[in-house]
């Protein structure tokens, strides 16, 4: 079961990398890489969800205090260890268990340099196991009513998730070979 929301796990990524990033900088970093576009998340969403994580002691901050210029003094905001382990617990989960149209896989895959690679590939291992066993039960149930007989526009309900599952496949062979 998840632990985290997607701007929580965009968040704790971008602190993991960018240690030291005050909600200016994340909220830069958003905007930069298209996150409010894929990953729907606001800048009101960013500072909400800092507060959760520090309440929910994931990330910590110092006031930045040699900041010139009008407005309050930065919050500068690192990862404590709860959350590291959290974070990295949470790439290997979606990596390995999301479903083949979830958002959250893409920041599973953008988590990638956060964990190590021998744990990275066993996740996107099960990863492809859980899809296998999917797709095999999209063809049974397809056989099942019907298969070829049945009207065009159903088949290709059926089709949809076959080739989105047989693209995601190829998709995560391409990546072991890369990460490994």
């Amino acid at each position: 079961m998840r632990k985290l929301t997607n701007v929580e796990m965009v968040l704790l990524q971008i602190i993991a990398e960018k240690e030291g990033i005050s909600g200016y900088g994340i909220n830069h970093i958003v905007k930069e890489r298209a996150y409010r576009e894929w990953a729907d998340i606001g800048m009101t969403s960013i500072y909400v969800g800092l507060k959760k994580l520090e309440n929910r002691k994931l990330v910590k901050f110092k006031i930045q205090t040699s900041k010139i210029g009008k407005g309050p003094m930065p919050k500068i905001f690192f990862l404590t260890e709860k959350g590291k382990e959290v974070l990295s617990t949470e790439v290997l989960l979606v990596l390995s268990a999301s479903r083949e149209r979830e958002r959250v896989f893409d920041l599973g895959v953008a988590g990638i340099p956060l964990v190590a690679s021998k744990k990275v590939k066993e996740a996107l291992l099960e990863r492809k196991k859980f899809l296998n066993e999917h797709l095999d039960k999209i063809h049974e149930k397809f056989r099942k009513d019907g298969g070829l007989q049945l009207p065009v526009h159903t088949r290709y309900v059926f089709k949809h998730p076959v080739y989105l599952i047989e693209n995601e496949l190829k998709f995560i062979d391409e990546l072991i070979k890369e990460i490994i």
